[in-house]
């Protein structure tokens, strides 16, 4: 993790923080499903506070959808609810197709104009005013949105942050000092130190039999 950036992982039943620069909205399964979870909460709420007073927001996927201004499944894909309306931050609309994107991709950050790693795996086509301006090209094709004062951005892209250039570039628009953190090494240390732990734990050449 970046030393300077405190990342806090919010359990349902509590606030978001009201002192955050960034609120990332992940991924989902069921983005109608968990659109409506996040207003049971009262995030979405809270979400508004965090823009009206300056915050970021980074919508991932699911989460991207979310942020538009409606979710629509017709078919009935990831459920029964069949349209929920969205967070109302990015002017787009979603419409859940059954064809799923799956893909490892490479792409250019367009407001920073850095490479990207990462993947996609989604439901769904988003449309709108706010994908004229994308948040990255992925294999030429535009991607995601930009709302229009920079601060709100989706994308369908995972892995996003994991690239160390534009992640400095962003903690930087945030006035937050980034950089410096090698996020494969510290991928690598992390799953070598984990293999450690079991070849000391577990009788590996067991298992290895076992597995034979």
């Amino acid at each position: 993790a970046e030393p300077r950036v405190e990342v806090v992982f919010v359990p349902p039943g509590k606030p978001l923080p009201a002192d955050a620069g960034l609120v990332v909205i992940p991924g989902s399964k069921s983005t109608i499903g968990d659109l409506l979870k996040f207003r049971e909460n009262g995030w979405d709420r809270d979400l508004l506070a965090h823009r009206k007073r300056g915050g970021h927001v980074v919508g991932i996927c699911g989460g991207f959808q979310m942020l538009g201004r409606a979710v629509r499944d017709p078919d009935g894909i990831e459920g029964s609810v069949t349209e929920a309306e969205g967070l109302g931050l990015l002017d787009v609309e979603t419409v859940m197709e059954p064809e799923k994107t799956v893909r490892n991709v490479s792409a250019r950050s367009v407001p920073f104009d850095l490479p990207l790693e990462g993947y996609e795996i989604h439901l769904g086509r988003t449309t709108g005013p706010d994908t004229l301006r994308p948040s990255a090209i992925i294999n030429g094709i535009e991607d995601g949105a930009v709302s229009a004062d920079g601060k709100v951005i989706g994308t369908y892209m995972h892995g996003l942050f994991g690239a160390d250039g534009f992640r400095a570039a962003y903690l930087a628009s945030l006035g937050v000092s980034g950089g410096g953190v090698d996020y494969r090494a510290e991928v690598e240390k992390a799953l070598d130190d984990i293999a450690a732990e079991l070849e000391v734990n577990l009788d590996c050449d067991a298992i290895f039999g076992l597995a034979r």
